[in-house]
């Protein structure tokens, strides 16, 4: 994932309130020794002691104390949530259609027209039609205006939008729902979401290409004797772990699965246990499909590809023989290609980098954005919260989408998807993610120990989609082993059309600074005409500058932490100033997030506290921010931690605090008052030093 949340702030640990320097015990440290320590050279009218926790008032015998209480109260809600769970799954399901039908879940066609009679499902509807119940307890309207106004259609939200009271034609009867349409693209459509639910999806181009890859076949997964049936292909697990050994044929019996010996990093044959197979669908199952089934194969519920019965015997002429890989010429090079050269990428950034986040960006200054990374198991399921991750606003001109996945068939039937149905200038493979829960499936950095399974994922993607691949990797795994650079010019041919490299292993992930030089020396490795572009640390157009005049063969940087920190980097970059930007200036840019998060999650109870989670969740970032009047020495560097100081007046000190009920108050200042009960950790467990909850 690239700079996933994860990852992201690792090196926020809670040592970013460390006490500033002072002149007790000595002389004041001077900026060169505070820069060698990591610590930020603020000017010394701006210090002021750190904040004294709420965890350091207590003394040791009451914080044993606590923690004694503590553990009775855990055993008393382990009690009570063994009780909880002994409600039927009838009872709960009729709990939560009592929930929908409580006065302030309104039926969102009666809130759009102010009709009852508007909803054509009239009683059996899951919501509450009682208008005046749902008036009199609706929250009162925010301040501020409808961020649909300016729109010639009505609010989509209606009566439920929290700023129904500026409306201007009052409700409109017409049909609102395409309000959205307008300026976001990459929607799931009903049909497509119905045919991935049922499994008759079809990958036609996928298809040919694990064929013709030697990636289907016997040998190639684990089938049944009963699946191999007159010489038809088997059924391919989409997600499966191929087998294959070095492109031979498999001698065994037909059926069984053969486990090749380990490979090595330098590229042997790799062991992959095959996994289990859904059982095949029934004839009746294959004709359920709305649309006519020539092309190919639909998906199991498990993600699995099977082949139609009107397929079976088309495909034995249409098998293409497994050809060496000189022969195969799977990713022309006529595809249109993307010129990052010179261009402002933002990075892909997990929960962070959601479509509003990337507008405000897009307006500072970004060339090229791409969404946040999206699993390949997911999008086949028709998982509407993962195509969510696709979207795309009218103003990302150049866009483009990252997948991640373990094995070549999923990466490729998603990759075919995604060019089918959605509007993209090129797909990401991440190869890059660090985490654990990507990486013991076998995805993300993982590939980078399996350089067999990673030239297959390649190839399939590249023969299964129009639009341009691009390939997102780390130095390595281990730090010193399984490097990158000796398969530069390897993933070049096998399709990629660009590669990022961030300069940091999956062992290190933040523990030191990137590793620049090592980029350069692959991008010097790299063939003339493929496109590298570096990763890590830039935070600065000092940093910009250093990196592509160090290595003019560099075709860009990719920003990321940067760009989190301080979404103006891109103005700087291309203005080439340090921007000594106020108080004001930076609630403004919060401003737009917010109009835009209204804009794109709604305007309605949910979609506010959906646009303040997301952003509190970027101030947990904002606040390591050091405005450029306050330091003795510019620019900022990203591994610089932060000492408690004071703003030039009080927003500034405000949006310097790293606590969480700070940033609580800097969200009420532009989405009203939280509501009761309201809670917040951040979901990377940053500098936060308290998780807030309001009683």
């Amino acid at each position: 994932m690239t700079e996933s949340g994860t990852e992201l702030a690792v090196e926020q640990n809670h040592e970013n309130a460390a006490a500033p320097p002072g002149d007790a015990g000595g002389a004041h440290p001077t900026p060169e020794e505070l820069v060698a320590k990591a610590i930020a050279p603020v000017k010394r009218e701006f210090l002021r002691p750190p904040p004294v926790r709420s965890s350091e008032k207590k003394s040791d015998s009451v914080l044993q104390s606590d923690v004694n209480q503590a553990n009775v109260d855990a055993k008393s809600d382990a009690s009570k949530s063994i009780v909880k769970e002994k409600k039927s799954k009838r009872q709960l399901k009729r709990e939560r259609r009592e929930e929908r039908k409580s006065a302030l879940n309104l039926c969102p066609e009666i809130a759009k027209t102010g009709d009852v009679s508007s909803c054509r499902y009239g009683e059996k509807c899951r919501f509450s039609h009682d208008l005046e119940a749902y008036r009199s307890q609706k929250s009162a309207d925010l301040e501020g205006e409808c961020p649909f106004t300016s729109s010639e259609k009505p609010c989509p939200y209606g009566l439920a939008c929290r700023f129904a009271g500026t409306h201007k034609d009052g409700i409109s009867k017409e049909n609102v729902d395409a309000q959205k349409e307008d300026s976001e693209v990459n929607v799931l459509k009903k049909d497509v979401q119905k045919l991935l639910w049922k499994n008759n999806m079809k990958f036609p181009k996928s298809n040919a290409a694990l064929k013709q890859l030697g990636l289907v076949g016997k040998g190639r997964t684990k089938v049944t004797d009963s699946e191999d049936i007159d010489g038809v292909d088997p059924v391919i697990s989409n997600g499966s772990k191929f087998l294959e050994v070095n492109g031979c044929e498999n001698d065994e019996k037909e059926g069984s699965a053969v486990v090749p010996e380990e490979t090595s990093v330098e590229g042997l044959s790799e062991a992959d246990e095959s996994r289990p197979l859904k059982k095949p669908k029934s004839d009746g199952d294959e004709n359920c499909s709305s649309i006519d089934n020539t092309n190919g194969a639909g998906l199991s519920g498990e993600g699995s590809m099977e082949v139609s019965v009107e397929d079976k015997a088309q495909s034995t002429i249409d098998y293409l023989p497994q050809e060496t890989d000189a022969s195969i010429k799977l990713q022309p090079r006529e595809k249109k290609l993307i010129d990052f050269r010179g261009k402002l990428y933002l990075a892909p950034l997990t929960t962070v980098g959601n479509l509003p986040y990337r507008r405000v960006c897009k307006s500072l200054g970004a060339d090229v954005t791409c969404g946040e990374m999206a699993m390949c198991t997911n999008l086949l399921q028709g998982q509407a919260s993962e195509w969510a991750l696709l979207r795309r606003h009218k103003s990302e001109d150049l866009f483009g989408v990252q997948i991640c996945g373990a094995y070549p068939d999923t990466v490729a039937r998603a990759v075919e998807l995604i060019d089918q149905e959605c509007s993209v200038d090129f797909i990401d493979i991440n190869m890059g993610c660090p985490i654990d829960i990507v990486v013991n499936k076998g995805a993300g950095s993982a590939l980078l120990t399996k350089p067999l399974r990673m030239k297959n994922v390649i190839q399939a993607a590249c023969a299964s989609a129009e639009k341009p691949i691009i390939v997102k990797v780390r130095t390595g795994y281990i730090e010193g082993r399984n490097r990158i650079d000796s398969f530069i010019s390897d993933i070049y041919d096998w399709g990629a059309s660009a590669l990022t490299i961030h300069g940091r292993s999956r062992q290190q992930r933040y523990s030191k600074l990137a590793d620049w030089e090592y980029i350069y020396g692959c991008v010097r490795k790299a063939p003339n005409t493929f496109q590298l572009l570096g990763n890590g640390d830039v935070f600065s157009h000092i940093d910009w500058n250093k990196h592509l005049s160090d290595c003019p063969e560099l075709s860009s940087c990719m920003i990321a932490r940067g760009a989190l920190i301080k979404p103006w980097i891109f103005t700087e970059i291309k203005e080439q100033r340090h921007w000594d930007i106020s108080s004001g200036e930076r609630l403004d840019i919060l401003k737009d997030y917010v109009r835009f998060g209204l804009e794109h999650w709604g305007s309605d109870s949910k979609g506010v506290e959906t646009t303040r989670h997301f952003l509190l969740e970027w101030l947990s970032y904002t606040c390591r921010y050091i405005p450029v009047g306050l330091l003795e020495v510019i620019p900022q560097r990203l591994n610089w931690r932060p000492p408690a100081y004071y703003g030039r007046n009080d927003l500034e000190t405000l949006m310097a605090s790293d606590s969480a009920a700070d940033w609580i108050r800097i969200s009420e200042m532009l989405l009203g008052k939280v509501p009761a009960g309201f809670t917040f950790a951040p979901k990377h467990k940053s500098n936060a030093y308290d998780s807030v909850e309001n009683g």
